[in-house]
C-alpha cells in the first residue's frame, strides 16, 4: 500500500512541468522566476512576489516588495499583471525617528486608462509639526496622487511609483510647510482593470 502511494506521488511529480514567470512589458518582461505545474490551466490567478531589487538587479531597492498573478500562458510562459507592491515592515520603522512625525495618507485613484488603485504614503517630518501644518501636508499628498494617477496611464503611474518618483514629487509639495526626512509611497493595491 505504502510502495503504491509513493510510486504515485513521483509520477505525479514528473508529470509536473516547469513555467518561466514573466514580468509584465512596464518591467520589461523580466523571467521573475519558475513554477511547476501539471496544466498550464492551473497557472492562472496564482500570484507571485518578488523585489524590485531583484528585477532591476539593485539590492538597495530590496525593501520593495512587488506582487504579480498570472494573467494566462503562453508556450511554457506564464505572463502576470502587477497587482500592488509594498515596503517592508523594517524599513518604514527605520524612518520614524523621535520628535518626528509621521503623516500617512491613503487615497484612492483612477488612471488616464480607467484602472483604480488604492495607493498609501507616507511623510515623515524632522521634528513636531503643528495640526494645521499637518493637514496642509495631507491635502497636498492626496491632491499631488490624485493628479498624477489621472495624468498617466496605468504602466506610467505604477513606474512613477515604484521608481519613487512620485514620492520626490510628493516631497517638493511638502517641504513648502516644513523640514522633511522622508516620502514614501509605500503601498499600492490595484483594485480594478478599465471597466
Amino acid at each position: 500500500m505504502a510502495e503504491e502511494k509513493k510510486r504515485a506521488v513521483k509520477k505525479s511529480w514528473r508529470e509536473k512541468g516547469w513555467h518561466d514567470i514573466i514580468a509584465p512589458p512596464m518591467f520589461g518582461s523580466a523571467k521573475i522566476g519558475e513554477t511547476l505545474a501539471s496544466d498550464p490551466s492551473q497557472l492562472p490567478g496564482r500570484v507571485f512576489e518578488t523585489t524590485l531589487g531583484d528585477l532591476i538587479e539593485d539590492f538597495s531597492k530590496s525593501h520593495i516588495k512587488l506582487y504579480f498573478q498570472v494573467k494566462g500562458v503562453e508556450e511554457g510562459r506564464a505572463l502576470t499583471s502587477f497587482i500592488g507592491h509594498d515596503m517592508a515592515r523594517d524599513y518604514i520603522r527605520s524612518q520614524i525617528r523621535r520628535r518626528a512625525t509621521r503623516i500617512g495618507g491613503i487615497s484612492t485613484v483612477v488612471t488616464q486608462d480607467g484602472h483604480k488603485l488604492r495607493v498609501s504614503s507616507i511623510v515623515t517630518t524632522l521634528r513636531r509639526v503643528q495640526s494645521s501644518q499637518l493637514e496642509a501636508i495631507r491635502r497636498d499628498m492626496r491632491e499631488v496622487i490624485e493628479a498624477r494617477a489621472r495624468e498617466r496611464t496605468f504602466d506610467q503611474f505604477v513606474q512613477e511609483v515604484v521608481l519613487g518618483k512620485l514620492a520626490a514629487d510628493i516631497y517638493k509639495a511638502a517641504k513648502r510647510y516644513c523640514p522633511v526626512k522622508r516620502v514614501e509611497v509605500w503601498k499600492t493595491k490595484v483594485l480594478a482593470g478599465p471597466a
